[in-house]
Protein backbone atom coordinates (compact mmCIF):
# COMPACT_ATOMS: atom_id res chain seq x y z
CA UNK A 1 0.00 0.00 0.00
CA UNK A 2 1.85 3.04 -1.31
CA UNK A 3 -1.02 5.80 -1.41
CA UNK A 4 -2.24 6.05 2.18
CA UNK A 5 -1.85 9.45 1.68
CA UNK A 6 -2.08 10.33 -1.60
CA UNK A 7 -3.73 13.77 -1.94
CA UNK A 8 -2.97 14.80 1.29
CA UNK A 9 -0.82 18.15 1.69
CA UNK A 10 1.20 18.99 5.12
CA UNK A 11 4.02 20.69 6.96
CA UNK A 12 7.10 18.54 8.64
CA UNK A 13 9.13 20.51 11.56
CA UNK A 14 12.20 18.92 13.15
CA UNK A 15 14.22 16.92 10.33
CA UNK A 16 17.79 17.72 11.22
CA UNK A 17 19.47 14.17 10.11
CA UNK A 18 18.56 10.48 9.02
CA UNK A 19 18.91 10.02 12.83
CA UNK A 20 15.81 11.90 13.30
CA UNK A 21 12.43 10.91 13.72
CA UNK A 22 11.39 13.57 11.58
CA UNK A 23 13.61 12.80 8.81
CA UNK A 24 12.03 9.41 8.65
CA UNK A 25 8.69 10.74 8.85
CA UNK A 26 8.99 12.58 5.36
CA UNK A 27 10.21 9.94 3.65
CA UNK A 28 7.62 7.36 4.48
CA UNK A 29 5.42 10.51 3.74
CA UNK A 30 6.66 11.17 0.28
CA UNK A 31 6.41 7.13 -0.13
CA UNK A 32 2.43 7.36 0.78
CA UNK A 33 1.99 9.77 -2.10
CA UNK A 34 2.07 13.33 0.51
CA UNK A 35 3.15 16.66 -0.55
CA UNK A 36 4.62 18.67 2.36
CA UNK A 37 7.33 21.52 3.03
CA UNK A 38 9.63 21.05 5.46
CA UNK A 39 10.93 23.26 8.38
CA UNK A 40 13.29 23.84 11.24
CA UNK A 41 15.37 26.24 13.14
CA UNK A 42 17.52 28.33 10.82
CA UNK A 43 20.13 27.38 13.20
CA UNK A 44 19.23 23.51 12.72
CA UNK A 45 18.96 23.91 9.00
CA UNK A 46 22.74 25.01 8.84
CA UNK A 47 24.05 22.54 11.29
CA UNK A 48 21.65 19.63 9.74
CA UNK A 49 21.31 18.37 6.15
CA UNK A 50 17.79 19.24 5.22
CA UNK A 51 18.88 19.67 1.53
CA UNK A 52 19.60 15.95 1.11
CA UNK A 53 15.85 15.13 2.49
CA UNK A 54 14.43 17.61 0.51
CA UNK A 55 15.85 16.04 -2.77
CA UNK A 56 14.70 12.72 -1.96
CA UNK A 57 11.33 13.85 -1.50
CA UNK A 58 10.65 15.33 -4.74
CA UNK A 59 12.23 19.10 -4.16
CA UNK A 60 10.66 19.98 -1.17
CA UNK A 61 10.37 23.05 -0.24
CA UNK A 62 12.44 24.67 2.47
CA UNK A 63 10.80 26.89 5.53
CA UNK A 64 12.98 28.85 7.86
CA UNK A 65 11.06 28.77 11.32
CA UNK A 66 12.35 30.10 14.15
CA UNK A 67 8.87 28.36 16.56
CA UNK A 68 9.37 30.71 19.76
CA UNK A 69 8.59 33.72 17.18
CA UNK A 70 5.01 34.65 16.04
CA UNK A 71 5.67 36.29 13.37
CA UNK A 72 7.75 32.98 11.80
CA UNK A 73 5.12 30.46 12.38
CA UNK A 74 2.70 32.84 10.88
CA UNK A 75 5.27 33.31 7.76
CA UNK A 76 5.42 29.24 7.84
CA UNK A 77 1.88 28.94 7.83
CA UNK A 78 0.79 31.27 5.11
CA UNK A 79 3.69 30.27 2.67
CA UNK A 80 3.16 26.68 3.65
CA UNK A 81 -0.11 27.35 2.05
CA UNK A 82 0.95 29.28 -1.20
CA UNK A 83 3.42 26.76 -2.24
CA UNK A 84 0.63 23.89 -1.71
CA UNK A 85 -2.01 25.46 -3.35
CA UNK A 86 -4.59 25.36 -0.17
CA UNK A 87 -5.38 23.81 3.30
CA UNK A 88 -3.21 21.51 5.04
CA UNK A 89 -3.71 17.93 6.01
CA UNK A 90 -1.47 17.09 8.78
CA UNK A 91 1.82 18.42 10.52
CA UNK A 92 4.36 17.28 12.41
CA UNK A 93 5.95 18.39 15.47
CA UNK A 94 8.97 17.16 16.18
CA UNK A 95 10.62 20.08 18.19
CA UNK A 96 12.88 19.97 21.79
CA UNK A 97 15.39 21.74 23.25
CA UNK A 98 16.86 22.06 26.34
CA UNK A 99 19.97 24.23 27.11
CA UNK A 100 20.30 23.27 30.97
CA UNK A 101 20.53 19.98 29.67
CA UNK A 102 23.27 20.64 27.10
CA UNK A 103 25.29 22.75 29.92
CA UNK A 104 24.98 20.05 32.35
CA UNK A 105 22.54 22.10 34.55
CA UNK A 106 20.67 19.78 37.20
CA UNK A 107 17.32 19.89 38.00
CA UNK A 108 17.10 21.02 41.33
CA UNK A 109 19.75 24.18 39.67
CA UNK A 110 18.16 25.13 36.67
CA UNK A 111 19.04 28.66 35.00
CA UNK A 112 15.54 29.87 34.45
CA UNK A 113 16.14 31.62 31.57
CA UNK A 114 17.20 28.68 29.57
CA UNK A 115 14.20 26.89 31.51
CA UNK A 116 11.93 29.29 30.22
CA UNK A 117 13.53 29.05 26.08
CA UNK A 118 13.33 25.01 26.95
CA UNK A 119 9.31 25.41 27.42
CA UNK A 120 8.96 28.16 24.62
CA UNK A 121 10.50 26.00 22.16
CA UNK A 122 9.24 22.25 23.32
CA UNK A 123 5.91 23.61 24.12
CA UNK A 124 4.62 26.19 23.99
CA UNK A 125 5.62 26.16 20.21
CA UNK A 126 2.72 23.66 20.28
CA UNK A 127 -0.07 26.19 21.07
CA UNK A 128 1.39 29.12 18.85
CA UNK A 129 1.65 26.31 15.89
CA UNK A 130 -2.19 25.19 16.16
CA UNK A 131 -3.33 28.88 17.42
CA UNK A 132 -1.96 30.12 13.92
CA UNK A 133 -3.45 27.60 12.05
CA UNK A 134 -6.62 28.10 14.13
CA UNK A 135 -7.04 31.96 13.52
CA UNK A 136 -5.60 31.27 9.54
CA UNK A 137 -8.07 28.14 8.94
CA UNK A 138 -4.93 26.44 8.14
CA UNK A 139 -6.08 23.21 8.34
CA UNK A 140 -8.70 21.16 6.67
CA UNK A 141 -11.21 19.58 8.29
CA UNK A 142 -10.63 16.49 9.48
CA UNK A 143 -6.89 16.90 9.23
CA UNK A 144 -4.57 15.31 11.91
CA UNK A 145 -1.60 16.77 13.63
CA UNK A 146 0.97 14.81 15.68
CA UNK A 147 3.86 15.88 18.58
CA UNK A 148 6.40 13.57 19.62
CA UNK A 149 6.77 13.31 23.53
CA UNK A 150 8.21 10.94 25.28
CA UNK A 151 6.99 9.14 29.19
CA UNK A 152 8.90 11.06 31.23
CA UNK A 153 5.88 13.15 31.38
CA UNK A 154 3.86 10.57 33.43
CA UNK A 155 7.43 9.19 35.10
CA UNK A 156 10.91 10.11 36.79
CA UNK A 157 13.61 10.06 34.69
CA UNK A 158 16.34 12.36 36.63
CA UNK A 159 18.89 13.14 33.54
CA UNK A 160 15.69 13.83 31.62
CA UNK A 161 15.55 17.16 33.55
CA UNK A 162 13.49 20.02 32.87
CA UNK A 163 12.41 18.42 29.18
CA UNK A 164 9.61 16.21 31.12
CA UNK A 165 8.19 19.51 31.88
CA UNK A 166 8.09 20.76 28.90
CA UNK A 167 6.81 17.02 27.31
CA UNK A 168 3.79 17.50 30.33
CA UNK A 169 3.02 21.06 28.99
CA UNK A 170 2.72 19.64 25.28
CA UNK A 171 0.65 16.94 26.34
CA UNK A 172 -1.88 19.35 27.80
CA UNK A 173 -1.85 21.39 25.26
CA UNK A 174 -2.65 18.31 22.65
CA UNK A 175 -5.69 18.14 25.16
CA UNK A 176 -7.01 21.32 25.73
CA UNK A 177 -6.64 22.12 21.88
CA UNK A 178 -7.95 18.93 20.69
CA UNK A 179 -11.12 19.55 22.53
CA UNK A 180 -11.72 23.47 20.70
CA UNK A 181 -10.11 22.50 17.60
CA UNK A 182 -12.23 19.24 17.68
CA UNK A 183 -15.36 21.17 18.25
CA UNK A 184 -14.90 23.68 15.52
CA UNK A 185 -12.75 22.12 12.30
CA UNK A 186 -13.05 17.76 13.26
CA UNK A 187 -9.47 18.35 13.39
CA UNK A 188 -7.61 15.69 15.32
CA UNK A 189 -4.82 16.17 17.61
CA UNK A 190 -2.57 13.75 19.27
CA UNK A 191 0.76 13.12 20.64
CA UNK A 192 2.96 10.21 20.07
CA UNK A 193 5.16 8.67 23.23
CA UNK A 194 7.75 7.02 21.48
CA UNK A 195 10.43 4.64 22.87
CA UNK A 196 14.29 6.19 23.36
CA UNK A 197 15.28 6.98 20.15
CA UNK A 198 19.36 7.15 19.19
CA UNK A 199 18.52 10.67 17.60
CA UNK A 200 20.96 13.27 17.55
CA UNK A 201 18.83 14.90 20.52
CA UNK A 202 18.45 12.03 22.14
CA UNK A 203 21.73 10.64 22.40
CA UNK A 204 22.97 13.70 24.07
CA UNK A 205 20.98 13.29 27.33
CA UNK A 206 22.83 12.14 29.95
CA UNK A 207 22.89 8.28 29.99
CA UNK A 208 21.08 7.28 27.24
CA UNK A 209 23.09 4.44 26.62
CA UNK A 210 22.23 2.64 29.09
CA UNK A 211 18.58 3.45 29.15
CA UNK A 212 18.27 2.95 25.83
CA UNK A 213 19.38 -1.12 26.51
CA UNK A 214 17.25 -0.89 29.64
CA UNK A 215 14.18 -0.30 27.86
CA UNK A 216 14.71 -2.93 25.34
CA UNK A 217 14.94 -5.25 27.50
CA UNK A 218 12.24 -4.11 29.58
CA UNK A 219 9.94 -3.53 26.46
CA UNK A 220 8.16 -6.51 25.25
CA UNK A 221 8.67 -6.18 21.77
CA UNK A 222 11.77 -4.11 22.45
CA UNK A 223 12.23 -0.48 21.60
CA UNK A 224 10.82 1.42 18.51
CA UNK A 225 13.18 2.97 15.95
CA UNK A 226 12.56 5.75 13.90
CA UNK A 227 11.20 4.24 10.98
CA UNK A 228 8.76 2.45 12.69
CA UNK A 229 7.91 5.70 14.34
CA UNK A 230 7.52 6.99 11.33
CA UNK A 231 5.03 4.38 10.00
CA UNK A 232 2.56 5.14 13.03
CA UNK A 233 2.46 8.73 12.30
CA UNK A 234 1.79 8.17 8.63
CA UNK A 235 -1.30 5.90 10.00
CA UNK A 236 -2.09 8.60 12.02
CA UNK A 237 -2.20 11.22 9.31
CA UNK A 238 -4.32 9.08 8.02
CA UNK A 239 -7.91 8.76 7.62
CA UNK A 240 -7.94 5.13 8.72
CA UNK A 241 -7.19 6.97 12.69
CA UNK A 242 -10.03 10.20 12.06
CA UNK A 243 -11.65 9.61 15.26
CA UNK A 244 -8.74 9.60 17.42
CA UNK A 245 -7.96 12.84 19.17
CA UNK A 246 -6.60 14.37 22.32
CA UNK A 247 -4.87 10.57 23.27
CA UNK A 248 -1.26 10.01 24.32
CA UNK A 249 -0.18 7.34 21.90
CA UNK A 250 2.35 5.19 23.33
CA UNK A 251 4.30 3.81 20.83
CA UNK A 252 7.07 2.04 23.08
CA UNK A 253 7.03 -1.91 22.35
CA UNK A 254 5.22 -2.26 25.54
CA UNK A 255 7.61 -0.21 27.84
CA UNK A 256 4.91 1.88 29.23
CA UNK A 257 2.86 -0.46 30.47
CA UNK A 258 5.63 -3.53 32.15
CA UNK A 259 6.19 -3.78 35.60
CA UNK A 260 8.66 -6.36 35.09
CA UNK A 261 10.96 -8.52 32.65
CA UNK A 262 13.59 -10.94 33.85
CA UNK A 263 15.55 -10.11 31.02
CA UNK A 264 16.73 -6.57 32.75
CA UNK A 265 18.89 -8.75 34.99
CA UNK A 266 20.56 -9.59 31.88
CA UNK A 267 21.57 -5.76 30.77
CA UNK A 268 25.02 -4.45 31.17
CA UNK A 269 26.33 -8.37 32.98
CA UNK A 270 28.40 -8.53 29.58
CA UNK A 271 30.22 -5.84 30.53
CA UNK A 272 31.41 -6.93 33.72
Amino acid sequence: MNNLLKGKKGIIFGALNDKSIAWQVALKCHEQGAEFVLTNAPIAMRMGEINNLSAACGNAQIIPCDVSKNEDMENLIDKSMEILGGKIDFILHSVGMSMNIRKGNVYTNLDYKFMHDTLDISAMSFHRLLATCYKKDAINDWGSVVALTYIAAQRIFPDYSEMADAKSLLESISRSFGYQYGKHKKVRINTISQSPTKTTAGSGVKGFGDFFDYAEALSPLGNANAEQCAEYCVAMFSDFTRMVTMQNLFHDGGFSFTGFSPDVFNVGKDAE
